[in-house]
């Protein structure tokens, strides 16, 4: 499958790599392509540098999508990630009438985990990503994941809640709303008491609140979880993976594409942005050597700076080649450095050009 293909084909594209390597503005370009061929679709980043709202020309994104203004036959829209209010949106869905709604969303514990707990941007990412698909308001949601390592986490969220809510730390937690503590138990209140000094009494209650309103609805939280999982794994949904060619980022690269092949989950297509140009076949050494024949005139120095680039891009290939090898049979685009910064649609549509064959 070409790139061409897989905009038309998948309902889902999730773009990752190392940071720095062009990740946000390949997102960007995909969703583009697709809405330029007549599909509807919706970018999302949640990475909080806000690059995408500047590349695609807007004033600021939200956590609903706003519709980008263009030359296409669908339509794009873009979404930046906020936690807190997708979480709240959760909270409200599966809250089993408007009080324990309330109760959960007025909550001071409630407040301060809901955007700061350690994995729960990467779950309400994978939220968001399931909110939309299920809209059906879009033919394709293209995803702009943070930086590979941190990737990981957000493929791993909707596993992770669910071993939390069977952990038996949690079922302790929810023990007074089912009787447990309060019976007496004499390890029960010590541990209140030692956890209390720690915390304070005011926090623990929060939590213990939290925790009692929040009773009834682990199911939902568990089955949305599992459909996640599923979709994650649905053929319609194509792992994207963006690099540079270094070596770093090449190892990045393959470290995140030996774990989705142990997933089950193949790589449709690698990208590699900023490539040295390849004016010739001509190995390096043979460049050089003919330069120093013509040492002290402009062809030798037009046959070094060859030769130099020939050194260059032979290495960026061999730094390549096994990544390219381990992903076969998805594609290799070789995206070269652009004479601008990729900040608008127009330099935009420029990556375009070296991404699709009828840009």
């Amino acid at each position: 499958m070409n790139l061409d293909e897989l905009v038309m084909s998948s309902s889902i594209v999730i773009c990752t790599g190392s940071g720095g390597v062009g990740k946000t503005t390949t997102a960007a370009v995909l969703a583009m392509e697709a809405a330029r061929r007549g599909r509807r679709a919706v970018v999302v980043t949640i990475d909080p540098a806000k690059r995408l709202a500047d590349a695609l020309g807007l004033s600021d994104i939200g956590n609903e999508p706003k519709p980008v203004e263009g030359p296409w036959d669908g339509t794009l829209s873009a979404v930046m990630l906020d936690t807190k209010r997708t979480f709240d949106d959760l909270v409200s869905t599966y809250s089993s009438d408007p009080d324990q709604a309330a109760r959960i969303l007025d909550n001071r514990f409630y407040r301060n985990i809901s955007g700061a707990l350690s994995g729960t941007q990467e779950y309400m990412a994978m939220e968001k990503l399931y909110s939309l698909h299920e809209s059906h308001d879009f033919d394709v949601v293209v995803v702009d994941t943070p930086p590979t390592r941190h990737a990981l986490d957000f493929l791993d969220a909707p596993r992770r809640l669910t071993h939390f809510l069977d952990h038996r730390l949690y079922r302790t937690l929810m023990a007074p709303t089912r009787g447990v503590m309060k019976a007496v138990n004499v390890a029960a209140h010590a541990f209140v008491h030692t956890v209390s000094k720690v915390i304070g009494a005011e926090v623990f209650d929060d939590a213990l609140a939290f925790f009692q309103a929040f009773q009834g609805m682990e199911e939902g939280f568990r089955q949305r979880a599992g459909k996640v999982l599923e979709l994650l794994s649905d053929p319609a949904t194509s792992f994207v993976l963006v690099a540079a060619p270094r070596r770093d980022t090449v190892e990045e690269a393959q470290f995140f594409a030996d774990r989705l092949a142990e997933a089950g989950l193949p790589v449709q297509a690698l990208i590699v942005n900023r490539m040295h140009p390849h004016f010739t076949d001509e190995p390096p050494e043979g460049l050089r050597a003919r330069a120093r024949g013509f040492a002290g005139t402009d062809l030798g120095d037009l046959l070094t700076n060859l030769g130099d680039f020939a050194l260059v891009s032979a290495r960026e290939e061999a730094h390549l080649a096994g990544l390219a090898e381990s992903i076969e049979p998805a594609p290799v685009v070789r995206v070269p450095f652009l004479p601008t910064d990729v900040h608008d649609l127009e330099s935009l549509e420029r990556l375009g050009t070296h991404l699709f064959t009828h840009a």
